[in-house]
């Protein structure tokens, strides 16, 4: 659906350097990477804004290169939420509809269903500063969203509210993409791309290091920067099937493996992860308080830089961070069984967006 394709752009004192990813129709396409990566860039490139030094970008096709933004009628929202200050949310939403020619009963009809479809609504007569962030984003929302966008950019659009905002305008963004609206998204947030994204690329100092499905990247980086940004690589896709009042919650990863961490009594799909630090390796079964413990088989142990990894095949893979001292005291070599464990406090459950 859209393709860039090497594309080149200096900007002031910083360079894209031969820029190429795919995003289906329907993807929810993270771009993620560090402050000063380059990400706001390639939106911007994408969205017309800019004009790339060389290379093409095509949607549907179409090379769309050198097309102007509005031929593009691509939405995009910043982070900063970019609303007219001196208009109500009604004003706001219509802003794009009048722009189209639509007056009258049909301009209402139109503003009252992007209104409901964020949730702000009941907000239509007020005004920006009179709104929470959480409010203004929607409003920044509903106003693109009439445009009736071919591609949604959002550029770091959750890192100026609050937690729970935050998990409420995820479920919207999931449910805007679920609705058919291709999404690409600009973060430096591993949970946030865990929680969204479809497909992503990792971007670094102007350069794309990696492009391919979440599972793909978080257990498979292709670079040592890329496995740095990523941070955790045990992580899985993996359902909530019983907790406690006490907060005690039994995820499944599949048929057979079910692990134990504490959630805030959320429910449903999502992911589990925890660190290669948490996991313990022993060749004799454990008698401490971990209440994740499974038999495995050592297939790969690989140097780091301070020690070792070990990839343990305990009916799902598991990495564990490793001494070497601690490698050669137990003998660990690929084919030698060894028992694995963790505890619950050290695994995160992390839903996704309904």
């Amino acid at each position: 659906m859209l393709r860039v394709e090497g594309v080149c752009k200096k900007f002031q004192d910083f360079s894209l350097n031969q820029i190429s990813f795919t995003v289906d129709q329907g993807d929810y396409f993270m771009l993620l990477g560090p402050s000063g990566a380059g990400k706001s860039l390639i939106l911007e490139t994408i969205a017309g804004l800019h004009k790339p030094d060389s290379g093409k970008i095509f949607f549907q096709g179409v090379d769309i290169t050198h097309i102007g933004v509005r031929e593009r009628n691509f939405g995009i929202v910043y982070q900063d939420y970019a609303v007219f200050p001196h208009l109500t949310v009604y004003g706001n939403i219509a802003y794009p509809l009048r722009r189209k020619g639509i007056r009258g009963k049909e301009l209402h009809k139109q503003v009252t269903r992007f209104a409901e479809r964020v949730s702000v609504a009941h907000l239509l007569a007020r005004h920006p500063q009179t709104l929470s962030g959480g409010e203004v984003q929607r409003t920044a929302l509903a106003r693109t969203l009439a445009m009736e966008p071919r591609i949604l950019l959002l550029d770091e659009p959750l890192s100026s509210v609050d937690v729970k905002l935050r998990s409420e305008l995820r479920s919207l963004l999931r449910s805007i993409n679920s609705s058919g609206q291709t999404v690409i998204h600009v973060t430096h947030d591993y949970e946030e791309t865990l929680a969204l994204a479809s497909h992503l690329a990792v971007v670094n100092g102007g350069c794309i290091e990696q492009v391919g499905s979440v599972q793909e990247i978080f257990q498979n980086p292709r670079s040592e920067f890329a496995a740095m940004f990523a941070g955790v690589h045990n992580f899985y896709p993996a359902s909530i099937v019983e907790f406690s009042e006490h907060g005690l919650t039994t995820v499944r990863l599949n048929d057979t493996i079910a692990i134990c961490c504490y959630t805030e009594g959320c429910n449903g799909e999502g992911f589990v992860c925890f660190s290669e630090e948490s996991v313990i390796l022993s060749t004799e079964k454990p008698h401490q308080s971990a209440l994740n413990v499974f038999r495995g088989r050592v297939v790969e142990i690989f140097p780091q830089r301070f020690g070792l990894m070990a990839v343990v095949d305990a009916g799902f893979r598991v990495l564990s961070k490793v001494t070497w001292e601690s490698a050669s005291r137990f003998g660990l070599t690929p084919g030698v069984e060894v028992w694995v464990s963790f505890k619950a406090s050290s695994v995160r459950f992390i839903p996704r967006a309904s």
